[in-house]
């Protein structure tokens, strides 16, 4: 199977758009949160449970795996394809 230059032009574009964004210099805040919270946790400063420790973690999987479900989701009811795919 062969790409052609038509097929290849929207991933070219999505690929330029996600090169384009502002470039990230370090964690982000969820991630500096988390490591707050562990560091909290461990030196016995607060007494949560590791599930609200760890929360800014599995916080930010559910909306990555909530967005990809949504999105296969609207993909599906819409019968969107890409384009050279019967």
């Amino acid at each position: 199977m062969t790409d052609s230059k038509e097929t290849r032009k929207p991933y070219r574009a999505i690929l330029r758009s996600m090169k384009c964004g502002r470039r990230r210099r370090g964690p982000g805040f969820l991630s500096l949160l988390a490591l707050l919270f562990i560091g909290l946790k461990l030196t016995g400063h607060i007494d949560w449970s590791w599930w609200w420790v760890l929360s800014p973690i599995w916080i930010k999987c559910s909306f990555l795996l909530l967005l990809i479900v949504g999105i296969t989701i609207a993909m599906k009811r819409t019968g969107w394809k890409p384009k050279g795919e019967t």
